[in-house]
């Protein structure tokens, strides 16, 4: 089995407003901060990957604007093969508007952009180099169709699938998707989609189960503060946070999941895999941002969460 990656998914740029207050609607107020940070889950998903050394090919579109031009260059430099990183004609890139209050609370706005144009032809016109890959990572910001071509076509050439379906949608066919290696939703997430309750562990454990039932091999559920479930058919077991002193939660999620692509094709077994990944999620919030926020191979390496607290 090959180590490399195969990220097939969105990318954004987000943009970050810190304000006093909102504006009501025709009043202009002045606000105290602005920042500029890229992310989307998939490309979220593909640098944590990369950064600790995995290798990693992504597909995505960007917008046919500066932005798309900055999204690739950034994807790049952090080591990401870009050579299926295309450009949709006449679309705007993927952005993320988001307003930040004094109290740390937060709206967003998502604007798809050139995701909504990455399409079952695009991984198509990949197709030589994912199959090279063992393994691909999806998530649900782009075309459901594009998902379903994915996994479709992975079945076919025998390449395993981790499938994170965020953000949650509610017309995800969960039997186009059964198939697939990992499954791995967050509390909301989950809830959503079996329309279960999944606030405690043991909630979420009997709503995981009920994926199992729909023919799915191995769940993942990443539960925050709470660690992580790992649900199979041969039983449940609940791992462990890592406890440190959260300044920023955003891309706690991608980044578990890009750790434990990383790790699990660098040789490392399912479980030590998922620790690992708990550990770097825990290393991230430690910092603000959201790629921003993911560290390196060396870094990661020299993590004590003693120090964290």
């Amino acid at each position: 089995m090959s180590g490399m990656i195969g990220v097939v998914g969105s990318n954004m740029v987000d943009l970050v407003t810190t304000i006093g207050r909102m504006p009501a609607w025709g009043e202009t107020l002045e606000a105290p901060g602005f920042a500029m940070g890229f992310g989307g889950k998939g490309a979220n998903q593909a640098v944590a990957a990369a950064r600790l050394g995995a290798s990693v090919m992504m597909v995505t579109r960007v917008g046919d604007d500066l932005f798309g031009g900055d999204v690739k260059n950034n994807l790049e430099r952090n080591g990401v093969d870009v050579r299926h990183v295309r450009t949709a004609p006449g679309a705007a890139n993927g952005v993320a508007p988001i307003f930040i209050d004094p109290n740390g609370e937060n709206a967003i706005l998502i604007v798809k952009g050139a995701n909504d144009h990455l399409s079952p032809a695009d991984v198509d016109a990949a197709s030589s180099d994912l199959a090279r890959c063992g393994l691909i990572v999806l998530q649900l910001e782009v075309p459901l169709e594009t998902v379903y071509h994915t996994i479709d076509w992975a079945r076919r050439e025998g390449i395993s699938v981790l499938l994170n379906p965020a953000p949650a949608n509610p017309d995800l066919d969960l039997d186009r998707v059964k198939d697939v290696a990992f499954f791995m939703p967050n509390q909301t997430e989950l809830a959503l989609l079996t329309g279960r309750e999944t606030e405690t562990v043991e909630q979420a454990t009997e709503a995981a189960q009920l994926l199992l039932a729909r023919g799915m091999g191995t769940v993942v559920v990443t539960l925050g503060g709470d660690g992580a479930l790992l649900v199979t058919p041969d039983g449940v077991e609940h791992l462990p946070p890592v406890r440190v002193q959260a300044r920023d939660t955003s891309g706690a999620g991608d980044a578990f999941i890009g750790a434990f692509a990383a790790h699990f094709m660098g040789g490392l077994a399912l479980r030590p895999a998922l620790r690992e990944a708990t550990r770097y999620a825990a290393l991230s919030v430690t910092r603000s941002g959201t790629q921003a926020s993911f560290a390196g191979a060396a870094e990661f390496a020299g993590f004590d969460p003693q120090r964290e607290r």
